[in-house]
């Protein structure tokens, strides 16, 4: 190993003690690291000053919707389309435990993740919290997987269309049923039980927005999943769709639950259309509800960003590594990890370190076994 009395340049000056990155060549600088030439420290500073001067733009809306509908087209066309929920349950759980927690949790709901994830997993209880929230959990987990298996297989429930009432209704049951029978809303009648549209007067929401009256419900509700099959036509599907999964909150068709049945109805039409579910992560609460706010004055794009982010976020996190195997090219967000971001990817494969494919989309492309030699041989040249 080099040492600093016998340093071993390599490329561009560096001893072994440096690495490519500026950010850490920054933190050896300030270390004192007296093996850094001071042409190269003075190098490294300017780098340093750009990127905090002039970082990396966000990608624009329309870049993300482009990017999103490659991705689906590319997982469509060379991997097969979405897995089956049953022949790849790995995929699925994982995800079913981010969204029956993040999407409970927006809705107030104070299980942590592990909490969430012993209760689904084990049938276990575990902490001192109020039944309800347990009840609540359990509810929205087993729509979730219903809204999975159902979304891919249909099995007779929606026939040709994308979505119909008997589905919304049955959503609802499930998701509300656990959580009705240990703590109803306190002024329900009878005919307002889980998968019965309300009967009673919902007051404005914050903003002033007004839900319509009770009895126009079901007329609201028929146009509505109308809507939701015209969504293919759009040229923007997901935008198209975050604006109906915005007008099923205004119709707000239930006395409890909307938010939790409107996003597992938002998944359940994801899953048809090709692409993997949503999860809005509760850190996003104010984002979404944000987002929501602007789609009810008739700016849906807010909400389909946020939807195409999440979107992707799960595409490549979940389903295109579980999918692609080992030696499948496939884009560098999905090769990343907390160690290797995609940002660090990227540079390697510029650089000529990382196997990888530049495509006519301007994406980098590499394999999980490519990804494997470059962080070997990188081990390798830091020992």
């Amino acid at each position: 190993m080099a040492t600093a009395e016998t340093p071993e340049h390599g490329e561009n000056g560096l001893s072994r003690c440096e690495v490519a990155s500026p950010i850490r060549t920054f933190g050896l600088i300030l270390a004192g690291c007296d093996t850094i030439p001071e042409s190269v420290r003075y190098s490294y500073l300017n780098q340093i000053e750009t990127l905090i001067r002039n970082p990396m733009p966000r990608p624009s809306r329309e870049q993300v919707y482009k990017r999103l509908e490659g991705a689906i087209a590319e997982v469509r066309e060379r991997l097969g389309g979405l897995p089956d929920p049953v022949e790849a349950q790995g995929i699925w759980t994982t995800i079913w435990y981010e969204e029956a927690h993040h999407s409970t949790a927006i809705e107030g709901n104070t299980l942590v993740l592990k909490q969430v994830e012993t209760l689904l997993a084990e049938g276990r209880a575990v902490g001192d919290k109020e039944l309800s929230e347990y009840m609540e959990v359990r509810g929205y987990a087993d729509a979730a997987q219903w809204v999975y298996r159902h979304a891919l297989t249909r099995d007779g429930w929606s026939g040709a269309d994308i979505l119909n009432l008997t589905e919304v209704r049955h959503v609802h049951r499930m998701a509300m049923q656990p959580v009705w029978e240990v703590a109803p809303h306190a002024a329900a009648i009878e005919h307002e039980a889980p998968g019965a549209f309300r009967e009673h007067e919902i007051a404005p929401f914050p903003g002033g927005m007004m839900p319509p009256s009770w009895v126009e419900v079901p007329a609201a509700m028929a146009d509505w999943v109308s809507d939701v099959g015209r969504v293919v036509e759009s040229t923007r599907p997901i935008e198209s769709l975050a604006g109906v999964h915005a007008r099923f909150e205004r119709i707000h068709p239930f006395l409890d639950g909307n938010g939790r049945t409107g996003r597992l109805l938002l998944n359940l039409v994801l899953v048809r259309l090709g692409y993997p579910p949503a999860i809005i992560y509760k850190r996003d609460r104010p984002r979404y509800l944000a987002a929501l706010r602007r789609a009810d004055a008739g700016d849906a794009g807010s909400l389909g960003e946020l939807v195409a982010r999440s979107v992707l976020d799960n595409l490549y996190r979940f389903v295109v590594p579980a999918i692609a195997g080992p030696s499948r090219l496939v884009p560098l967000a999905a090769l990343a990890t907390p160690e290797l971001t995609t940002g660090a990817l990227r540079v390697a494969a510029n650089r000529g370190r990382l196997r990888a494919q530049h495509g006519a989309d301007g994406q980098w492309r590499s394999t999980q076994q490519w990804v494997d030699e470059y962080v070997q041989g990188r081990y390798r040249r830091d020992s």
